[in-house]
């Protein structure tokens, strides 16, 4: 496998310069599961915090202990000590864990979410499919995604994501964080179908929501 398959070429993000570095210490990482257009990188990112704030600073990060593989399954996944950095805007989407974010109460996570709307949804990330639940400010709706942000990746939780039908990985995932650069399509559905909600016999009673104004 060859080990320049990223797209683009940035300055590579050297351990001994990842945060912590400064007094001798690098991080022990987070443990994580990338899918590019083509490969399946699993590995650890040499970062501390929450995975989706060090993807969202747009700049390469260092990565250690890397198997990688062809996103289509035919080959296994295999060591590729070459591997060094990987580049946010070369990853479709990142499947992470809890071990992703830091550590929560349950009030703390609740406090965090009570301003939010959660909306299920299907994001259409060529070649993948991601089925789940988004948390958006009043007043925005999922559609908004498609639209430039400062925030490069979304994260969907107790979402599942899929390949021409196929499952990846494992199924749900706490979160799967969504590189809104390959976002090409935003759906309301039912998050435990995966298919729009079926419309209620009857006529409306009024009012407009989002489901009827994204047909």
């Amino acid at each position: 496998m060859p080990f320049d398959f990223l797209k683009r070429k940035k300055a590579s993000a050297d351990p001994a310069t990842a945060p912590g570095a400064a007094d001798g210490a690098v991080p022990e990482g987070i443990p994580f599961d990338g899918l590019t257009e083509d490969w399946r990188l699993v590995g650890r990112m040499l970062v501390d915090g929450r995975l989706s704030d060090a993807l969202n600073k747009r700049e390469p990060i260092g990565i250690a202990g890397v198997s990688w593989a062809p996103i289509d399954g035919s080959e296994p996944l295999v060591p590729a000590p070459g591997l060094k950095s990987v580049d946010p805007y070369d990853l479709v989407i990142v499947l992470a864990g809890d071990d992703s974010l830091p550590s929560m109460s349950e009030d703390e996570r609740s406090a965090h979410k009570v301003h939010k709307v959660s909306y299920e949804v299907a994001l259409e990330v060529p070649p993948y499919r991601v089925v789940g639940t988004i948390l958006l400010y009043p007043g925005s709706e999922p559609d908004s995604l498609l639209h430039r942000s400062s925030e490069m990746f979304v994260p969907v939780v107790a979402a599942t994501a899929t390949m021409g039908g196929h499952p990846v990985g494992a199924s749900p995932q706490a979160a799967i964080l969504v590189n809104r650069q390959y976002l090409r399509g935003v759906e309301q559905v039912d998050a435990r179908t995966g298919e729009r909600h079926e419309t209620l016999p009857g006529a409306s009673m009024g009012g407009v929501n989002w489901t009827d104004r994204s047909r």
